[in-house]
């Protein structure tokens, strides 16, 4: 691969991306989507995730250099910020393109969630409610899925809860690893008035909350999947509240972070057609 194309992909946080994508998927592999549609879906999603990606390292590319980011290739030069600005925009008419596709009430919804995303980069990431965008965008993406069906059904009140649960500790795990950088260039979101330890507590808790709520959201009596996974969950978030309590190390405290996510989308899977009304 030709490195400015690898640069540019690496300006589009693959990671986080990837994770959405898939999150996407694994509602419309829950909610048996034909093959063709399911890949509309993620496909959407993706190019969706990538307007948001790319948009951040074009708007941070001043900020990024100022504090010597390595892992920001737009900041370091390795792929000229306007490129990354166009790969933005492309990405955002390729997303309303697809969205459509899936029916207005899911495009209307995605366009929604995917411009929360903008909107968090450009500005709203230096605020106390920094964490709204996230909470925003996370907790669509369930509605998404269920009004691209075809025939659209809304989505469970607590799919959303689930999703905005999960986008709140996103927003906290994020930011861990940067709190310093971003003081250092004027960046003032919640988790940065919070401190880590707080924003720490609050990740943790949101994630065994989903993880809550995913077992008991289906029905009154969950399988024997879903309470492993609760078990499992909540035992990750307890071993992360008493790390946090005890440590600065972040990038435990991400792992541990993502691994109960990870659980928690393995019992979204599970959740099934329980997803929609």
């Amino acid at each position: 691969m030709p490195k400015p194309v690898r640069s540019l992909l690496l300006a589009s946080h693959p990671g986080p991306t990837a994770v959405v994508t898939l999150v996407a998927g694994v509602l419309g592999f829950g909610l048996s989507y034909a093959p063709a549609r399911l890949i509309l879906l993620m496909a959407a999603v993706l190019a969706g995730q990538l307007s948001i990606g790319w948009s951040n390292d074009w708007i941070d590319a001043g900020r990024d250099a100022a504090v010597h980011r390595p892992d920001k290739p737009a900041a370091r030069g390795a792929v000229p910020v306007g490129a990354v600005r166009a790969a933005a925009f492309v990405a955002a008419a390729v997303m309303v393109v697809l969205s459509l596709l899936l029916g207005p009430l899911a495009a209307i919804t995605h366009i929604v969630a995917v411009a929360m995303g903008w909107a968090y980069n450009l500005g709203l990431k230096n605020t106390p409610v920094s964490v709204l965008p996230y909470a925003v965008s996370f907790g669509l993406l369930p509605a998404v899925a269920t009004l691209g069906q075809p025939v659209p059904q809304f989505p469970a009140p607590w799919v959303i809860v689930v999703g905005a649960l999960l986008g709140i500790a996103a927003h906290f795990t994020n930011v861990l690893p940067d709190l310093a950088d971003d003081r250092d260039t004027g960046v003032r979101g919640l988790p940065h008035r919070l401190g880590a330890r707080t924003s720490g507590y609050v990740a943790f808790a949101c994630v065994a909350a989903a993880t809550i709520i995913l077992t008991y959201g289906p029905g009154p009596d969950p399988g024997p999947a879903l309470l492993a996974g609760l078990v499992i969950g909540l035992v990750i978030a307890a071993i992360g509240i008493v790390l946090v309590a005890r440590t600065n190390t972040t990038r435990v405290l991400m792992r541990l972070i993502m691994a109960c996510a990870l659980i928690d989308v393995v019992m979204l899977a599970l959740a099934g057609q329980s997803t929609a009304l």
